[in-house]
């Protein structure tokens, strides 16, 4: 019996995959737990339609990832920290620090879990990776100032 998956099944498969399993396994186990539904010709045409909608969806997800990557690669956000002898800060910047001055000074809200860098130890500038896709990082300048 041809089934569609509407959700994992450990061991059978994955959601939207469409597999031809044993009928009693289906009926007795499957359709009742709500996991799968059979596999007619209406219900594959809307998993098709489902289907491009969510690839356009991440096209356009894409897109607004690499705009958001041109901008922020021609940005250099200003921090300011407390600083003793040689430059060297009295604490550090964190990832926190960094996204809350992107968003005052900016106006661009970018979560503080995408920015792939070490906390920043002294003054001057310092250039760290933001992963805003899986397919698109950008690089920004973080400028650290004395206060």
């Amino acid at each position: 019996m041809k089934v569609i998956f509407l959700q994992d099944v450990k061991g059978q498969g994955k959601k939207g995959e469409v597999k031809d399993l044993s009928e009693g396994y289906v009926r007795n186990f499957l359709l009742p737990r709500g996991l799968v539904k059979e596999a007619t010709e209406a219900n594959l045409k809307t998993l098709e339609a489902q289907k491009r909608s969510e690839a356009k969806r991440k096209e356009q997800e894409k897109l607004e990832a690499q705009e958001l990557a041109k901008r922020l690669n021609e940005l250099t956000v200003k921090v300011a920290g407390k600083a003793g002898e040689g430059g060297r800060l009295f604490g550090a910047i964190s990832s926190k620090q960094v996204a809350q001055a992107l968003e005052e000074q900016f106006n661009i809200k970018v979560d503080k879990r995408k920015l792939e860098m070490e906390a920043i130890r002294s003054l001057g500038v310092t250039q760290i990776k933001v992963k805003l896709h899986n397919e698109v990082t950008a690089t920004l300048k973080v400028h650290v100032v004395e206060e």
